[in-house]
């Protein structure tokens, strides 16, 4: 093999593992917008604990982001990956339990949050173990594209899960979604098994709360980021619904089409001309798409409102990301990692609960208006981040 062939060789191998990625997200995503309507429709609960069912999940990755990058860093990227698809589907099959109709509508709603917690963990595993395991394949120079590649198979996953679980949903009920959700990770495990393992690297290692206190910044940063992200994806259906407008199962796909074609158009650009200043502009973007969806008028500026958002949502992990994987040794990314992805978690567990008691009381458009405020503290965020950088390489 030619040292040209080699890095056409590992960029397929990680296209194979981003398209696991995607099939097993789908597991993610055809729940997301369909948790809110089984709590509130089906188990006649209000808005408040469909958000704490969505936001549970993402809680559970926030606790499980240090251990799932420590065994990343220690055991290798493909186990962690194969354990975290495994987690997956079992949450699907608890998740089944919560429908059966003998239990009461309280314990109906406690089993549903243990199959969530455990999908967080499941995500948790196999998100951190893939992007450990795709850097070791492509090597720590194009680690910006690897973070895109990652994007691109989690927000395509959105793309299509978001109408699909609520087709489903509609089709053959809470219970029948959740029988596919634990099917699906299983096609992604069997479609990795191919796939060479990268051996973990040794040498010094530092505490979790250590690396956090040097990756904070840029991780606050695309935290903020992920606060638009989470009210779309959990109350953008209920939204439209609430106004009787139609389309309601399209703004998960208008989000992940801008997704996915900004990372297939701009993915490079953090490995090209940094990280902080694509971060910068997407979160720009970010924002007026949120404070377009808070002011819509009607559902088509609306939908082009979760479409910038999408567009804006895109770089910003993988434009920050690639800067803390130049910053750490090879030894400690899974980790730094980790706990940088858990930045977005905080948002992800945070914004479904607190703006469902707002939703509660406002109405739904005041969600987005969060949304944007806190994409806006982002931006100053990520300049604040690069002028840190700069002190510190001075």
């Amino acid at each position: 093999m030619t040292p040209i062939d080699q890095p056409d060789l590992s960029y397929r191998r990680v296209v194979i593992l981003t398209a696991a990625l995607f099939v097993s997200y789908l597991s993610v995503a055809m729940s997301l917008p369909a948790v809110p309507l089984h709590v509130v429709i089906g188990l006649h609960l209000n808005n408040a604990f469909g958000g704490v069912a969505v936001g549970i999940a993402f809680l559970s990755t926030i606790l499980s982001r240090g251990y799932a990058g420590t065994a990343a860093d220690r055991h290798g990227g493909k186990r962690s990956m194969q354990r975290g698809l495994v987690v997956y589907a079992a949450a699907g099959l608890i998740c089944l339990l919560s429908t059966w109709s003998g239990l009461t509508a309280s314990a109906d709603y406690a089993v549903l949050i243990a199959g969530r917690l455990l999908l967080g963990l499941g995500e948790s595993l196999a998100l951190v173990g893939m992007i450990g395991w795709s850097i070791g394949l492509m090597g720590q120079a194009r680690s910006g594209k690897v973070l895109s590649l990652v994007g691109m198979g989690m927000y395509g996953g959105f793309a299509v899960g978001g109408p699909l679980g609520l087709w489903l949903m509609h089709r053959f009920g809470f219970g029948g979604l959740m029988i596919v959700c634990a099917v699906v990770p299983l096609l992604g495990l069997i479609a990795i098994q191919t796939v060479p393992a990268v051996a973990p690297h040794g040498g010094r290692r530092e505490s979790f709360w250590k690396i956090i206190g040097r990756i904070w910044r840029p991780g606050a940063a695309v935290g903020l980021q992920g606060v638009g992200f989470a009210a779309l994806g959990a109350f953008f259906s209920l939204y439209f619904l609430s106004r009787h407008w139609p389309y309601a199962g399209l703004g998960l796909t208008c989000f992940g089409l801008g997704f996915v074609a900004v990372r297939v158009l701009c993915g490079h650009l953090p490995d090209r001309i940094g990280g902080t200043p694509v971060a910068i502009v997407s979160l720009a973007v970010e924002a007026c798409g949120q404070y377009l969806l808070w002011a819509a008028p009607g559902p088509v500026l609306a939908l082009a409102g979760a479409l910038l958002t999408g567009l804006g949502c895109s770089m910003v992990f993988p434009a920050m990301g690639s800067e803390i994987v130049k910053q750490m040794p090879p030894q400690l990314r899974g980790t730094a990692l980790g706990g940088f992805a858990a930045f977005q978690d905080l948002a992800y567990g945070g914004t479904a609960p607190l703006v469902g008691i707002l939703a509660d009381r406002h109405g739904y458009a005041p969600v987005f208006l969060i949304g944007g405020i806190a994409a806006t503290i982002g931006l100053g965020m990520a300049v604040w981040a690069r002028q840190a950088a700069r002190t510190a390489q001075a």
